[in-house]
């Protein structure tokens, strides 16, 4: 079967990186990159560390607003259907290029498969929110990460074919933990030592482009124990920078800004920290999985088991409820919520059943 294949972001590229070997060897796939994350420390560097093949197509699609980036991708992905003409169209996640994607390869009358379904917040102020939505409601094959995402996709009656097959992340951490704990020479680089520092990662529109809630940000930022290791997202430096709080946070005593990082150098930091603070998604998952306490700054998650299992705390852009979850003593014990390692495997099984049944092979 020929699989149309969107990706667009770091996280993106992470997951295609465990599903797209083993689709390739029993398929052929065409890798879309819309250029969503075009700067190479988000983007190219990733496919390089990650053994992930180059995309096949770029469509240099990056900046403006929501709708308008969405409707480019859209306006790109039409005429790029009927010259490949897939059986079908893979889209991972919850980002302007996921609903993109779905949404042409909908329209074209072609099935879309969607891996991480069933995740929510519940918060509609979110794109991403919407976009996962929107995404599982044209999705035939809806593959989920845990049963958590398969109860919301029941509760909401969706139509396609609902599979729990576990998180691809996680085949992706199994094989790269090891290594990123034994890399010391990236935290000498951004002088720290391992279990020692906070990492810091920020970019989320609604912390991010909303003055008011950038400065309780930089406020929260400041406030942190140091050491702090931060890696300043382009969209948030351009923020600072344009409301002049950059030099702000750069002056204060313990915490180092850098550039942002590739996949080899950030998994090292993360998984040798002392805790992660984010408003990451992806991150948030990424702490789990490598066993780092996570103070999210968002009201909400998509990743409810987290919380749940006591590794991740909820504080919005509350620095004394941040420096609380700090205070706190991780559980003794630490769920295996996401499977085993096997999840792309068990989604590509599931893609060739769904072929199967559909007449696609």
């Amino acid at each position: 079967m020929k699989i149309l294949t969107v990706v667009g972001n770091r996280p993106q590229f992470i997951k295609a990186a465990a599903v797209s070997g083993p689709l390739r060897d029993r398929n052929e796939e065409v890798l879309v990159h819309t250029g969503q994350h075009h700067d190479d420390s988000l983007s190219r560097v990733f496919f390089a560390q990650l053994g992930l093949a180059r995309p096949d197509i770029e469509l240099h699609i990056a900046g403006g607003s929501n709708t308008s980036q969405t409707a480019r991708m859209l306006a790109a992905l039409e005429p790029l259907l009927e010259q490949v003409r897939p059986q079908a169209a893979l889209v991972y996640g919850d980002t302007n290029s996921t609903l993109a994607g779905a949404l042409a390869a909908a329209q074209a009358g072609m099935p879309v498969i969607h891996i991480e379904a069933g995740m929510r917040s519940f918060d509609r102020t979110m794109p991403e929110e919407l976009n996962r939505v929107l995404t599982d409601h044209l999705g035939a094959l809806l593959l989920c990460p845990s049963d958590t995402a398969r109860a919301n996709l029941e509760a909401e009656s969706v139509a396609g074919r609902i599979e729990v097959v576990g998180d691809v992340m996680v085949d992706v951490a199994i094989r790269r933990q090891p290594s990123a704990r034994a890399d010391s020479q990236t935290l000498s680089a951004h002088g720290v030592e391992s279990g020692s520092y906070l990492l810091l990662t920020a970019h989320r529109a609604g912390n991010v482009d909303d003055p008011h809630r950038l400065r309780a940000l930089v406020k929260l930022a400041g406030a942190l124990p140091a050491p702090v290791v931060f890696p300043i997202h382009p969209r948030t430096r351009t923020s600072l920078s344009d409301r002049g709080l950059l030099e702000q946070l750069a002056g204060v005593d313990g915490l180092t800004l850098t550039e942002p990082l590739g996949y080899v150098e950030f998994s090292a930091l993360l998984c040798q920290a002392r805790a992660v603070v984010t408003d990451s998604g992806g991150v948030q998952k990424e702490a789990y999985l490598a066993g780092v306490p996570c103070v999210t700054l968002r009201a909400s998650t998509e990743w409810v088991e987290t919380v749940d299992a006591g590794w991740n705390t909820l504080v919005d852009l509350d620095a004394d409820a941040a420096l609380r979850a700090l205070s706190r003593t991780p559980p003794p014990e630490r769920p295996q919520l996401y499977g085993d390692g096997h999840a792309a495997e068990r989604c590509v099984e599931a893609i060739a059943a769904f072929a199967a049944s559909e007449g696609l092979e």
